[in-house]
This record gives structure tokens, C-alpha cells and sequence, in this order.
């Protein structure tokens, strides 16, 4: 992997601790006050796409799953590179009985994993180092284990061709120095053009500074 494409910062700061308010501080204050698409809106789009047989990508605290609306769930799966977040999921969500993978997404899928019909990847690609094109390989080896009219879902925060506003501006540019984040070259127009190599059909819609997207094969 090209050294500069580490994904290991952007996930680091994700300790035990920082687990324990990362719903509120994200989910709560962030999303509602700063990137200015609630974590409701967010919880809906995703619930159009989620299939019986789904893998969730960057898992964070696992909230989103824990407050989905599945209607029959044959297979769930929980995939991070970063065991704490791994750990918090599982115990949130165990009545699934959840399949865990450690993997680095911008690395091609080890093992032997069995094709999803449903790929989130939510609050994912802001935090993965490079360009927007750098950071599309994460669709590439996705793809991988996506069925045939499988669908990849989720959602980013974005700078270029959104509305941000001062308090957004700044706590970006605060999270890009350390790290946090890397997406002060993300754009609407990029994450379309991505899409659009990659996908038959696929939709982007924006809420503040977030974007919600779904892809079909």
C-alpha cells in the first residue's frame, strides 16, 4: 500500500474512552449543530438500502445498526481495522450474532468472506487518507464481495460544493491537521465522478456538509 495512504491515523484516535461520547459528541452535537444533517436523517437513508444479508464498514460504536429497522436478518457483518471499535459493536449488537472482519479497507479483502447483498460504509471515506480518487479504492475491493445488483450505501462529510459554515469550517480544518480527518480536497463533484466509474446507477444527495449516497453494480 502506498505509504501515503496509512490508514492507521484516522482511526487511532477511536480509543475505549473516546468511544464512550462519541455518540453524543458526533451523532448528538456534530451532526446536528455543525455538519447539519441529523443523525435521524442519516438513520433513514439508511434504512432504505440495508438488506437481510448486510456488512457494515467502519463500525464506530455500531448505532446505526443497533437503531435499524431490519426486517428479517439472515447475516450481519461488522468490519474495522480497529479492534475497540470491533469490541464496542459487539457488545451493542450481539443479539445478531454478528461475523467480525479486521481489515483495512484500502487494502485488497483477505480470506474467504462470502458476497453481501448490502455494503454500508458510513462516516467511512472522510476519514481514509488521499484524494477523493486515492480513496475510491475502498468501492474496488469492496466490490469484491458485493453481489451481482448488490447495493454500497453511506454517507460522507465533505468541503467542496456544500454548504459549510464557520463552526464547520473550523472544526474540519481542526481534525485535518491532526489527522482526524482527510477530506480538505473532498468534493461533490469528485465523489460523483467515482461513482460514476464504478456503478450502473448510483444517487448522491447532500444535507449540510454531509453526502448520502447509494451505488448499484
Amino acid at each position: 500500500m502506498d505509504k501515503n495512504l496509512d490508514a492507521t491515523k484516522g482511526q487511532a484516535i477511536y480509543s475505549s474512552l473516546v468511544l464512550k461520547v462519541y455518540d453524543l459528541w458526533v451523532l448528538g452535537i456534530s451532526n446536528s449543530f455543525i455538519w447539519r444533517c441529523k443523525s435521524s436523517t442519516i438513520l433513514s437513508f439508511l434504512n432504505k438500502h440495508f438488506s437481510p444479508n448486510h456488512l457494515d464498514v467502519g463500525v464506530g460504536t455500531g448505532y446505526y445498526i443497533n437503531k435499524c429497522d431490519f426486517k428479517d436478518l439472515d447475516r450481519l457483518g461488522l468490519m474495522d481495522m480497529n479492534q475497540n471499535c470491533l469490541n464496542a459493536s459487539a457488545h451493542l449488537l450481539n443479539r445478531f450474532s454478528p461475523v467480525f472482519y479486521t481489515q483495512n479497507v484500502l487494502e485488497p479483502i483477505q480470506g474467504a468472506i462470502a458476497s453481501f447483498d448490502s455494503i454500508s460504509i458510513n462516516y467511512l471515506l472522510h476519514c481514509l487518507p488521499g484524494t477523493m480518487s486515492d480513496k475510491s479504492i475502498v468501492f474496488d475491493n469492496l466490490n469484491k464481495i458485493l453481489n451481482p445488483r448488490g447495493v454500497i450505501f453511506g454517507s460522507t462529510i465533505l468541503t467542496g460544493g456544500v454548504p459549510r459554515n464557520a463552526a464547520a469550517r473550523k472544526l474540519m480544518a481542526i481534525y485535518n491537521k491532526k489527522g482526524i480527518f482527510s477530506n480538505e480536497e473532498d468534493s461533490l463533484r469528485q465523489l460523483n465522478e467515482e461513482l460514476s466509474k464504478r456503478y450502473s446507477k448510483f444517487s448522491v444527495v447532500t444535507e449540510g456538509c454531509v453526502a448520502l449516497f447509494w451505488a448499484q453494480k
